[in-house]
């Protein structure tokens, strides 16, 4: 009997079965100095592919995840990574070197690459179920006693493939993903007593429904400036969008009816102001069907961040806190995500983490594992009058590895620090704390045409690199979608905010100048980052 003869059940047994197997593999992983383990990095996108599609270069979001790769400083560990396209050898060869103590020729002995050899628009996932000759190359790499495997988010095709491959999957259980989109995480939210914008609860199927839903969010806050309607299973806010009530307000009067302001709101949807460029009413209401989506208050205010926390949940059920950070926000109204800095303002990160713990451990009850986030707005209401006071609202829970998981666990694999709840900051082994600012978003037209070769060439003659002895500098990744899309991204590391600041700025200084002569002007960059967000810790 094939795995696909098998019932949901049995397969759902299966699956169980093989998780249990997972503590101690993980355990020899996260604990031991001489692990003995096999990792398999399939880092597929997973959700919506025509969400995707709004984010320009997005098959290069596969290479996130090659921060990975640092975990061969591990003498006995051994690392498979599946993309859909080949990886330059160079970029290989740029993480490796990022390996202190550690021959290079040892590390890459050590690593297995393949590829599909489709960017086709397909999760990466499905690409290889879809070639069972690639799955029986991975299976016979693998020691399987002694495997997991790891991904940027967990869907029924993760599982298919773990059962096919019969190791265990280090994350969530596909069937606990509704409690990562919009309208499970608000549950989870009024659950857990944490403080989140008024809304929607269920998902919503159609767009008279979510007519309804939004003019009844409006009656309750009559107040109400904008309103967020967000497809359910959205990817970066690309999903998001931006209902002025403004305009309607003046159309109507106080005594319309609840009919009435049903209308003229549906009426106004054509007028939403998208967060994705390319993105039409059409399109997005038809998506609505497939999706669901939510209605929420938008969240006002002269000065507003956008923090977040990550955790992990563990095979033996505990939950840390990661990491907080504050996220560099974009788009027509800052709903898209761009870049983070580490760590969160210190007068709201312990906030965070309290809260984090909070909807952790509801996860963990649920059966969640691996990691989570949770997104913030937290908007000052002091009205410019002494100590900063925060209004924090959680927005939305990712149960995936996201924008700032590349970047902190980056940080973590190449000091091998350690993250201090009492604090929030992370220190090195030396004991110094450590921050960065990182993008995946750094994209300009001027930066077309240049070739990973090019990038190593200047990292080299600037000395823009990472030094593991300072345990300072710039790691790059999304390097294989410099040439075709200008798009590149970078985190920076310092002693301290401002200096992690400086030698960003350094990186797109060289950048600019180094490309100056290409005769094109910046479409779209990564905005400046004043040291005024440094939120006081100078280190």
């Amino acid at each position: 009997m094939t795995l696909l003869d098998r019932s949901y059940s049995e397969q759902t047994e299966l699956f169980r079965t093989l998780q249990g197997q997972l503590r101690d593999r993980w355990y020899s992983m996260e604990m031991l100095e001489q692990s003995d383990v096999d990792l398999l990095v399939v880092p597929s996108l997973s959700v919506d592919q025509r969400e995707l599609l709004k984010i320009e270069g997005f098959i290069h979001y596969e290479e996130r995840l090659l921060f990975s790769l640092i975990r061969l400083w591990n003498p006995r560990t051994r690392l498979i990574y599946v993309t859909s396209q080949p990886l330059p050898p160079i970029i290989i060869d740029y993480y490796l070197q990022l390996l202190p103590g550690i021959p290079f020729s040892h590390a890459r002995d050590r690593l297995l690459l393949f590829s599909t050899y489709d960017s086709s628009l397909k999760p990466l996932t499905q690409k290889i179920l879809e070639r069972p000759r690639l799955v029986e190359r991975i299976k016979q790499a693998l020691r399987s006693e002694k495997a997991f495997a790891i991904c940027f988010n967990s869907t029924p095709l993760e599982r298919d493939l773990s059962l096919k491959l019969n190791i265990p999957l280090y994350a969530l259980d596909p069937d606990l993903l509704y409690w990562g989109t919009k309208s499970g995480s608000r549950k989870i939210f009024a659950e857990c007593g944490v403080p989140h914008p008024d809304g929607s609860y269920s998902p919503i199927w159609n767009a008279s429904d979510l007519a309804a839903a939004a003019a009844e969010l409006w009656e309750r806050q009559p107040t109400l400036q904008r309103l967020v309607v967000k497809l359910n299973e959205g990817f970066s806010g690309e999903g998001n969008a931006i209902l002025d009530l403004k305009p309607i307000a003046e159309a109507i009067s106080s005594t319309t009816s609840h009919e009435g302001r049903v209308k003229a709101i549906s009426d106004r949807f054509c007028n939403l102001q998208f967060q994705a460029a390319t993105e039409t009413w059409e399109n997005f209401s038809g998506r609505i069907g497939e999706l669901g989506a939510v209605v929420e208050a938008f969240v006002e205010g002269e000065y507003k961040l956008s923090p977040s926390v990550q955790g992990r949940i563990t095979p033996d059920g505990e939950v840390e806190i990661l990491s907080t950070h504050d996220q560099i926000l974009g788009g027509p109204n800052n709903q898209i995500f761009l870049g983070c800095r580490f760590p969160a303002d210190k007068s709201y990160r312990l906030r965070l983490q309290e809260m984090g713990l909070r909807i952790g451990r509801n996860l963990a009850a649920k059966g969640a594992l691996e990691r989570f986030g949770v997104d913030f707005i937290a908007v000052d209401r002091s009205n410019g009058g002494g100590d900063r006071e925060w209004d924090m609202q959680a927005i939305e829970i990712n149960l995936r590895k996201g924008g700032t998981t590349h970047p902190f666990m980056t940080l973590k694999f190449l000091t091998r620090g350690r993250y201090d709840l009492s604090t929030g900051l992370f220190y090195s082994q030396q004991g110094r704390p450590k921050y960065y600012i990182a993008t995946d978003n750094l994209q300009k037209e001027r930066y077309r045409g240049l070739l990973c070769n090019d990038l190593m060439d200047i990292i080299a003659s600037h000395r823009l690199h990472f030094d593991t002895g300072t345990e300072t500098g710039t790691v790059f990744h999304l390097m294989g979608g410099l040439s075709e899309f200008g798009k590149l991204g970078l985190t920076s590391i310092g002693d301290s905010m401002q200096q992690a600041e400086q030698i960003y700025h350094k990186v797109v200084k060289v950048l600019d100048e180094e490309t100056k002569f290409t005769g094109a002007n910046s479409t779209y960059s990564h905005p400046s980052i004043p040291i005024s967000w440094c939120g006081g810790d100078t280190g």
